[in-house]
């Protein structure tokens, strides 16, 4: 049989280590929850840091998208003063071609201005785009020159005709009218390549802050996932503390009955040895009276 002394204490020690186990189980809830808490911190800073950068993607794209109008509609001006300029040179050729038929009845023999013009344009360009010697370069613009120097010998001789005069004054007014196109062109297209630049490094910028609003949107979803987790396990130990409580209360309280009851055994076998001591009459004190009397035995 079991005494007092060693069920109080194995149930003692149990409620101790269930005691031990729930105070873990606390720590462990608080520490959850802290990291809990700290991870949705994080998860809005995260959320706030990622729609500032959205906004400031939007306030972007709808700069891009101005810029790109503005350059589209530069580019396209560019592209109808370019028609125009072909149209005139169209009308240029033409002249010229009504220039040499005329040329022919009043100067007989020699080269046409008109081949002679596109000379001069076909070698001016080929100056522009071409790399070349210095002295291939020379060579070329002396070229040019001589061209330009022929084709202005002929012209003079050629304007003393009426008609042709008139041809080359025309011829004059459309070439005047393709320098200004071309001054125009230029200046149109400057100024698309400015805004193309301007479009340029704001797609740069653009394309930087989405893909930082997407680095802070994928950290929002982490930090929160990791935040439910340990919301999870918060919960999780809350529940084994509210068991283990539970447990700790019903063993407390059986113990409580477990004394009682075992307390209330001994008195009863001390009261029934007093007793058979008083009748076989044995002298019995006031203690062993008392003893008798809780027991119920007198």
């Amino acid at each position: 049989m079991l005494t007092i002394s060693k069920v109080c204490c194995c149930e003692t020690m149990m409620i101790e280590k269930l005691e031990e186990r729930k105070d873990q189980l606390e720590k462990e809830f608080q520490e959850f929850i802290k990291k809990r808490d700290e991870l949705n911190q994080i998860a809005r800073e995260s959320a706030n840091k990622r729609d500032e950068l959205n906004k400031e993607v939007k306030e972007l794209a709808s700069k891009v998208k101005e810029l790109r109008s503005k350059r589209d509609e530069l580019n396209k001006k560019v592209r109808e003063l370019k028609a125009e300029k072909n149209e005139l040179y169209k009308e240029i050729d033409k002249l010229y071609k009504e220039l040499d038929e005329l040329r022919k009845n009043i100067d007989k023999g020699g080269r046409p201005l008109g081949e002679i013009e596109k000379e001069i344009r076909r070698l001016e360009f080929r100056q522009q785009t071409t790399v070349m010697t210095i002295e291939k370069e020379r060579a070329l613009i002396e070229r040019i020159s001589k061209l330009k120097k022929e084709l202005e010998e002929r012209k003079a001789q050629l304007e003393k005709h009426e008609e042709f005069r008139k041809l080359i004054s025309r011829i004059r007014e459309l070439k005047d009218r393709v320098r200004v196109l071309a001054s125009e062109i230029k200046a149109y297209s400057d100024e698309a390549d400015k805004y193309h630049a301007e479009m340029t490094a704001l797609v740069n910028q653009l394309d930087e802050k989405r893909k930082l609003a997407d680095e802070m949107h994928a950290k929002f979803l982490e930090s929160r996932k990791e935040a439910d987790k340990c919301h999870e396990e918060a919960l999780k130990r809350k529940r084994d503390i509210r068991d283990l409580e539970k447990v700790i209360k019903t063993l407390k309280s059986r113990q409580y009955k477990t004394k009682e009851q075992l307390e209330r055994e001994e008195l009863i076998r001390k009261a029934k040895e007093i007793y058979e001591m008083f009748k076989r009459g044995e002298k019995i004190d006031t203690e062993d009276l008392l003893i008798l009397q809780k027991a119920g035995l007198i």
